[in-house]
């Protein structure tokens, strides 16, 4: 039989196995947890050695740049294509001062006031553009080149060549000026149509008559009609608050990719933080026509319209001398028809709401306009209206914008 009671020589022994026991346990667990230096000595893999498998296809993944700019990338791809219009005028008047010309000074001595030898002057002024196509043709603004005799375009490069006004058109200030000369740079053409408020925009041109100066900003609006900022054009603008001064006008507004989205035009004296493009769509439609044949044709359909609400209905059926009874809320009401013009020809009369176009709901009078400023002279249109609460479609063939209206 074994003795109970242990001697204190084997507690004491016991307690430092148990005690080495202990220490083997944890250095072990903490050793597990360790990462070897080996590992830790191990480099991440470049992201371009990295690739990503498609099917049979291997794509590499791009480099990531900290120094990439997407602004002075988008400057160097269009930049070189930015020019300077520098253009001249002469204005010539009858060199007679005014008071020869007061009623009451004639009253006195009749036709024979003394008259000076005509006076001219020349006129100089300076704006923007850039060069579309190898062929040189160069999208401006109208009113950079407007009455200009002489037209010098100024490339990023150094060159200086002489420019030729192809034509213009006032209502919605585009130009298009041409330029001869081999290995001519061109900017890529984008698209407005799926632009976003809050999205990027750059401007190049030359402001005050520093060339190639870049601004940046963004989308701040779009679709500004010529009411909102108190001009007379046909243009619905694309609002930006990148900087856009006077020698901006006819210079290109790009997306972050570095396309032409816009035409900068400097309309509003004294804004600030407000510029305003004209978007590349319209830009591309008038200058087509204007190299094509050297004018613009627009459609025209002769009325004069509002947009209908309740409120308009019930202001102008509480007006005696209005002439008509307006029993819709929506549409578009035609107020006047142009004598022999093509709506007066296919039967359209004052009174009439307009519904829909070619099956299209038409809910502004600004949607009419912009609607027809889309097609053709000599296309046909499907209007329809409602006349006295029938409704019924007319066919209107599309004229040609009278001149004398144009301005």
């Amino acid at each position: 039989m074994k003795d109970k009671n242990k001697s204190p020589l084997s507690k004491v022994i016991l307690y430092i196995s148990l005690i080495l026991v202990g220490v083997f346990l944890g250095s072990w667990a903490v050793l597990s947890r360790t990462v070897p230096s080996s590992v830790q000595s191990l480099v991440p893999l470049p992201i371009e050695n990295v690739a990503f498998v498609n099917d049979s296809t291997i794509v590499k993944a791009p480099k990531f740049d900290p120094n990439y700019n997407f602004i002075a990338e988008a400057v160097i791809r269009t930049g070189p294509a930015v020019v300077r219009i520098n253009s001249s005028r002469t204005v010539t008047n009858d060199g007679t001062p005014d008071v020869f010309s007061d009623p009451m000074f004639r009253q006195f001595f009749g036709d024979e006031a003394p008259r000076r030898m005509p006076r001219s002057r020349e006129e100089r002024g300076t704006g923007s553009g850039f060069i579309i196509n190898k062929a040189g043709d160069i999208i401006t603004n109208a009113h950079v080149v407007e009455g200009a005799n002489q037209v010098t375009v100024i490339l990023k490069d150094g060159r200086k060549l002489e420019g030729k006004v192809l034509g213009q058109d006032s209502l919605t200030d585009i130009a298009v000026v041409k330029v001869s000369d081999s290995n001519l740079p061109v900017v890529t053409l984008g698209t407005s149509q799926n632009l976003q408020p809050g999205e990027w925009a750059i401007a190049i041109g030359n402001p005050l008559g520093l060339d190639n100066t870049v601004t940046a900003g963004i989308i701040s609006a779009l679709g500004r009609n010529s009411n909102e900022i108190g001009v007379d054009k046909r243009v619905k603008f694309i609002q930006t608050d990148a900087a856009i001064n006077p020698g901006n006008s006819g210079g290109p507004l790009l997306n972050q990719r570095g396309e032409v989205i816009g035409v900068n035009t400097a309309i509003i004296q004294g804004a600030q933080g407000l510029g305003f493009s004209i978007p590349i769509e319209t830009a591309q439609r008038i200058a087509t026509q204007i190299i094509a044949q050297g004018s613009v044709k627009r459609a025209y359909l002769g009325i004069q319209m509002v947009t209908l609400d309740a409120n308009v209905r019930k202001e102008i059926n509480s007006d005696p001398n209005a002439g008509m009874n307006v029993t819709e809320d929506q549409g578009v009401l035609v107020t006047r028809v142009v004598p022999n013009s093509p709506a007066a020809t296919a039967g359209i009369r004052a009174g009439d709401v307009i519904i829909k176009i070619d099956n299209t709901s038409i809910a502004s009078a600004d949607l009419v306009q912009q609607f027809v400023e889309t097609k053709a002279v000599g296309d046909r249109l499907q209007v329809e209206i409602k006349r006295n609460g029938q409704g019924m479609t007319i066919a209107v063939k599309a004229g040609d914008f009278p001149a004398q209206v144009q301005g």
